[in-house]
């Protein structure tokens, strides 16, 4: 469940580490409709039959379908600034696609507040260092430093 916190304590929260969160199943029918709505139809990602002879056995899930999920997954493990008019992505700074999402495998993402700048008042740019891990699996999908502006009112 999302907290809510104070500016100070925001401000304060550099170096915390959050989650990791719940996990999260990657479907076949979740990698088809991201194929849909990015027009790559690798065969690595829908077609199972093809997929299976491959050194992954099985289809994998798009690099930046793993990436997308940050938008559903980090949220639910960060706690919220109070006064949030609204979040906007803002960019990546660093980003290493470490291991394959396979199908039907579970993730989850921990995060790192790396930096807090307050760019003009009450617009936070912050840089996060997000892991989404795989279930089972030693290395993770992916290792991000995913940045976001945060403006808030008074």
């Amino acid at each position: 469940m999302t907290t809510t916190i104070s500016k100070a304590d925001y401000l304060n929260s550099v170096g915390t580490v959050y989650g990791p969160g719940e996990w999260f199943e990657i479907d076949q029918d979740r990698i088809d409709l991201f194929a849909k709505a990015t027009d790559d139809f690798q065969f690595i990602h829908i077609d199972p039959e093809a997929a299976k002879k491959t050194p992954f056995g099985t289809t994998i899930a798009h690099g930046f379908l793993s990436l997308s999920l940050l938008a559903a997954l980090v949220p639910k493990i960060q706690p919220k600034l109070e006064n949030v008019q609204m979040g906007i992505n803002y960019g990546i700074d660093k980003l290493r696609f470490l291991q394959p999402v396979k199908v039907g495998s579970k993730v989850r993402a921990s995060s790192k507040v790396l930096e807090i700048t307050e760019k003009r008042p009450g617009q936070f740019l912050t840089k996060t260092e997000v892991t989404v891990e795989i279930d089972g699996e030693e290395k993770p999908a992916l290792v991000v430093e995913w940045l976001g502006m945060t403006i808030v009112g008074e």
